[in-house]
């Protein structure tokens, strides 16, 4: 088991739990500047004429609680300078091994994505005077840091010199957009997508009376092409190449000792955080782990209830709203009162680069989860996940359970069963604060509730978010109820039109 490569640090919660700075980079020769978290940086004008070609060598990393680009002495985002005429061939390399980029929208430049041991170079031709930004265009990565400046020294009307050979020249438009056709198209769908949906079945067990004792658990972070829709890939970043993740079960008392995992082919930094956790921002200050690492916490259960886990790595809103949320059951000394059936059922939001329906492959929209306006709105990650792929089944006078949460990152769910009443909702999660007798429930962005109610008659019962537009954008499941019908509680007339929801 490895341990991440950077040490965990307290830091602002905007910034969402970075970690201690990383080694620099070496070989960067025109560019000095300040740590980041200090004033602005400045920088050493460059001893060069006019047509030079500026060699700089830069590394991505932490400093001052933030992710930055850093030079060969551990600067964080230098400012660049030189004159118009003159050039910039930048090496760039990722320290963490996360998936980056640096884009300068001003000149027209972006470099090609890099991740892992992966080098890039890119050229940027100093064509004009005046001062302009460079940034990572990987969404998140400009809002917790990586942005930077470039000082031109001449005229901001000179003529540029005649572009290098091998200069890239796309315009960055963030987002991950390279160009503006591709701002416009979407990309086909992934060939090699598979489903990302948790069955709903997979509850585990209840532990029923122990003493508290030592639990393990080990989760692993995944990466990869899910099936959002019929015809509709994204790519989801999983707790176990599941969405949600999958559900946890422990005692009240009990210690936890949880590994987790970060897949060698991830391209980004991923964490936990457990509501259910007392102290370290929930795990996630110390849980902040690099592709191909693994890191290990232990955790006592103080409080009983049932909590969202989630990933805590910027941008966080990208990290949930691609599925990385999941929840964890911790059950009072007595348990909980005995169900004939229990389902594992989370809601999330998603926010797609196209309008809900479209064919091929979405990418996340950061503009759009920024102005909380999701596309999709899903039960256990995909359309379809509970209503065509999983099932959930009773029979007529068995008792069900739902634990049912929100993972977000924005929207509170109205959780509704169209033709049951909740008998029980242990309302926020809470085991002690129990309700009777109610229809919808409201369940926020992080929090969690759990129903019980008994099934005293057959057919399919929807569950639905009853803020009812976001169940035509996927956010439903069905129970199937077989048995006898009890014409006393429901009689439709015989010349009844039935419809099929």
């Amino acid at each position: 088991m490895k341990a991440p490569k950077f040490a965990p640090t307290a830091v602002a919660v905007a910034l969402l739990f970075a970690a201690a700075p990383l080694i620099g980079s070496v070989g960067a020769t025109v560019v000095t500047g300040k740590s980041a978290g200090s004033a602005a940086p400045t920088a050493v004008a460059a001893k060069a004429k006019a047509g030079q070609v500026h060699k700089i060598t830069l590394k991505t990393g932490m400093a001052g609680g933030k992710m930055v680009y850093l030079d060969e002495k551990g600067n964080a985002n230098p400012v660049l300078k030189g004159k118009v005429g003159d050039t910039l061939e930048i090496t760039l390399s990722s320290g963490e091994g996360a998936e980056h980029d640096i884009v300068f929208p001003e000149l027209k430049v972006s470099s090609a994505k890099f991740s892992g041991k992966t080098v890039v170079k890119v050229t940027v031709p100093l064509t004009q005077g005046g001062k302009f930004t460079y940034f990572c265009s990987i969404p998140g990565h400009k809002q917790i840091g990586m942005e930077g400046v470039v000082e031109v020294e001449g005229p901001a009307g000179a003529a540029a010199a005649a572009v290098p050979a091998g200069a890239v020249k796309t315009v960055a438009l963030g987002a991950g957009a390279a160009s503006v056709a591709d701002a416009k198209a979407v990309a086909p769908a992934a060939a090699n997508a598979v489903s990302i949906a948790m069955d709903p079945n997979a509850v585990p067990k209840p532990i029923g009376k122990r003493p508290p004792q030592l639990v393990k658990y080990h989760i692993e972070t995944v990466e990869l092409e899910g099936k959002l829709d019929d015809g509709t890939t994204f790519t989801y970043w999983t707790f176990g190449k599941k969405v949600p993740g999958p559900m946890l079960r422990v005692k009240q008392g009990d210690t936890v000792e949880l590994t987790l995992s970060n897949a060698a082919n991830s391209k980004a930094i991923h964490s936990i955080d457990l509501h259910s956790v007392t102290g370290g921002h929930g795990g996630g200050e110390h849980t902040q782990v690099a592709p191909g690492e693994s890191t290990t916490i232990r955790f006592k259960v103080l409080n009983p209830g049932l909590y969202v886990y989630h990933c805590a790595t910027a941008s966080v809103p990208h990290h949930i709203s691609a599925g990385m949320y999941g929840m964890i059951l911790v059950e009072p000394p007595e348990g909980l009162p005995k169900v004939d059936k229990e389902f594992y059922v989370m809601q999330g939001d998603h926010y797609t680069s196209h309008a809900y329906g479209t064919k091929g492959h979405q990418a996340f929209d950061h503009d759009r989860a920024a102005d909380e306006l999701p596309t999709y709105y899903t039960f256990n990650g995909s359309v379809g996940a509970l209503t065509k792929e999983h099932k959930m089944t009773a029979k007529v006078g068995e008792t069900v359970r739902v634990y049912f949460g929100v993972g977000g990152p924005n929207k509170v769910s109205s959780f509704h069963v169209i033709g049951e009443i909740f008998d029980k909702v242990y309302s926020e999660g809470s085991i002690k604060a129990i309700k009777t007798d109610v229809q919808t429930t409201l369940v926020a962005p992080g929090g969690a509730t759990i129903v019980d109610f008994k099934v005293n008659y057959p057919g399919k019962f929807l569950l639905v978010d009853h803020a009812l537009s976001r169940v035509g954008k996927g956010a439903a499941a069905a129970l199937e109820v077989t048995g006898p019908a009890d014409d006393s509680i429901y009689k439709a007339s015989s010349g009844a039109m039935h419809v099929e929801h």
